[in-house]
């Protein structure tokens, strides 16, 4: 169950995590976009077993699902959604900025938020209140006008009131590739969005990827995971505990150990199977840790280059000094640094967005935030002093590339 591992075979298990269900999926997009709400019908039961009467959740449904739904948790997600919001303000950028020039030219950039996002929150093994905060947070924050959450029927209860506490526009109970094909094509109850956010399973990646070409995605994402740094001062039962943390999500969730002190795999074994036998969860943790396992290397420096090869969601720095690795660390989706540090701070409450690159695609892509919700135009305001300056320039470039006509638009400016 805890075993030893190579940095081949890692990164190997790593790229096959995504199970090839392309030609599933397709059916799914061609059904949702031949025949609309009608698919999402039929459908849902299909796979979810349940044949709904409507899609769109009702305000009288939110208001039952407070009734159902502890006040402290309530008042958790209120308390977390302020912290996520705090953080992801201090992303925001200015909505224009200019940089002028001393010879007639101001340059700057426009940033305009999207207009319609939709968000996808898993249903199945656990509710997931939390990624409903993590998207539709840093798209408030963006200024986008519209935020649609689909996910799997029946709602659950904790999923509606994150939803509503976090401003959503519209919920919808629509599950799997059908809810990304219904956002990115539209139908008669679902009006399409510009851009897909949230974690799901490999039917979900899969119709995000396939329909990219309709619609913008955050990036793709596979089975959750965790690589933890740590040298002989880390305590082997935090580091179990973050282990058994991560592989509780999914049995195919996947935890590594990069350590320079040989005696600690064997204590955190020791501490894991302590820990496991407690959790309720235990099945699905004791599958995740098939996956799972440790790298023993020689040095911190060591351990830095196998955890930036692996790019993984999340990288946990447990040892003496830990901001100089931080410093170090190129690739990776958030980061937890110190012994008290755990994910599930940065899952939840810390402020960070927890909707993270996984299967090594930290190497390419940063985590959910601010920026997702955005795009940017240049501007340029040149003055007849402007084009005097860099006319000539403009016109012999352009008649190099054999574009007599670029050159013209400068040259007739100049000219008057």
């Amino acid at each position: 169950m805890w075993t030893a591992l190579t940095l081949d075979t890692w990164l190997s298990r790593q790229q096959a995590t995504l199970t090839d269900v392309s030609g599933a999926v397709q059916n799914i997009i061609d059904e949702v976009a031949g025949r609309g709400d009608e698919a999402l019908f039929d459908l849902c039961e299909r796979f979810d077993k349940i044949r709904l009467d409507h899609l769109r959740v009702s305000e009288d449904e939110i208001d039952e699902a407070y009734e159902s739904v502890d006040p402290e948790i309530v008042e958790a997600l209120t308390e977390a959604f302020s912290r996520i919001w705090t953080f992801h303000e201090l992303q925001r950028q200015k909505d224009l900025w200019f940089s002028g020039t001393e010879d007639g030219i101001t340059l700057g950039v426009k940033t305009t938020p999207l207009e319609r996002i939709g968000m996808y929150v898993p249903g199945g093994r656990a509710a997931y209140p939390s990624t409903v905060l993590m998207c539709a947070v840093p798209a408030q924050v963006a200024g986008v006008s519209e935020i649609i959450c689909c996910t799997p029927p029946p709602a659950n209860p904790l999923t509606l009131v994150a939803a509503d506490v976090a401003g959503v526009t519209d919920i919808y109970t629509v599950g799997g590739a059908q809810a990304i094909a219904a956002m990115a094509l539209g139908t008669d109850t679902i009006r399409p969005v510009q851009k897909i956010v949230g974690p799901g399973n490999a039917y979900v990646t899969a119709a995000k990827m396939m329909l990219r070409g309709r619609v913008e995605i955050d990036f793709p994402a596979g089975p959750s995971e965790i690589a933890i740094i740590a040298d002989h001062t880390a305590r082997p039962d935090f580091v179990a505990a973050d282990i058994l943390a991560q592989s509780e999500h999914d049995p195919q969730a996947a935890s590594v150990l990069i350590t320079t002190d040989p005696g600690l795999p064997e204590q955190v074994g020791d501490w894991i199977e302590r820990l496991v036998e407690e959790a309720p969860r235990h099945e699905i943790i004791r599958q995740a840790l098939g996956q799972s396992g440790y790298l023993i290397v020689d040095t911190i420096a060591d351990a830095i280059a196998s955890s930036d090869k692996i790019a993984p969601e999340h990288l946990s720095i447990q040892v003496q000094d830990p901001l100089p690795v931080l410093q170090k660390v190129r690739n990776a989706g958030s980061i937890f640094v110190g012994q008290y540090a755990p994910v599930a701070c940065g899952d939840y409450a810390s402020g960070t967005n927890h909707v993270l690159p996984t299967a090594g695609n930290a190497k390419l892509y940063s985590g959910l935030n601010v920026s997702h919700f955005t795009k940017t135009s240049t501007v340029q305001i040149i003055s007849r002093e402007g084009i005097d300056a860099i006319g000539d320039v403009v016109e012999r470039l352009a008649t190099a590339e054999g574009l007599h006509a670029h050159a013209i638009s400068s040259r007739i400016r100049r000219e008057i």
